[in-house]
């Protein structure tokens, strides 16, 4: 079993990563963008991190497909995939790296669905959320892995849980 932190558009609030990765015990960390940081500020180290279409640092990388926890990983931020529109061609790219779980952001809206046999996530935004859960004030998620399932559980900016914002789907 392993937990990933997954979360995007931080959009500068670097205090806020600060928060929720010492008060979310997890193994390891995913970053999809818009983080408006360096990428050689301290908070990346061993986090794996996308360049947003608001960051101007462009040593972060468009796209990451790290092997984790044995499973193969599309780390997007989303907006060269179209995902304003649909998943489409996000599905197609993460079926052509052959990935088994796809995080992305661009939206500000949280997301999360089983499409083309993987699961596919976007954290919301935890500074400047939109859409039907942004008086929430921001998400992220947590992703637990087990061989046979995906448990997916979103947090506020305080690290508290959402009761009503947990999934669980099948791996298999």
């Amino acid at each position: 079993m392993a937990r990933w932190l997954v979360i995007s558009d931080n959009h500068g609030d670097r205090t806020i990563l600060e928060t929720l990765s010492a008060q979310l015990a997890v193994d390891a960390t995913f970053h999809c963008g818009d983080s408006e940081l360096a990428a050689d500020d301290p908070w990346f180290n061993g986090v794996a991190a996308v360049r947003g279409n608001m960051d101007s640092d462009e040593r972060f990388p468009l796209v990451l497909t790290p092997e984790v926890s044995g499973c193969r990983v599309l780390l997007t931020h989303g907006h060269h995939d179209g995902v304003n529109w649909d998943l489409t061609q996000l599905a197609l790219h993460a079926q052509a790296v052959g990935a088994q779980a796809t995080f992305y952001g661009h939206t500000h809206q949280l997301a999360v669905e089983m499409t083309a046999g993987g699961l596919f996530l976007n954290p919301g935004s935890i500074s400047q959320p939109r859409g039907e859960f942004r008086q929430l004030g921001g998400t992220c998620a947590v992703v637990t892995v087990t061989p046979d399932q995906w448990q997916v559980q979103y947090y506020t900016r305080d690290a508290q849980p959402v009761p009503k914002l947990h999934f669980t789907f099948d791996r298999k």
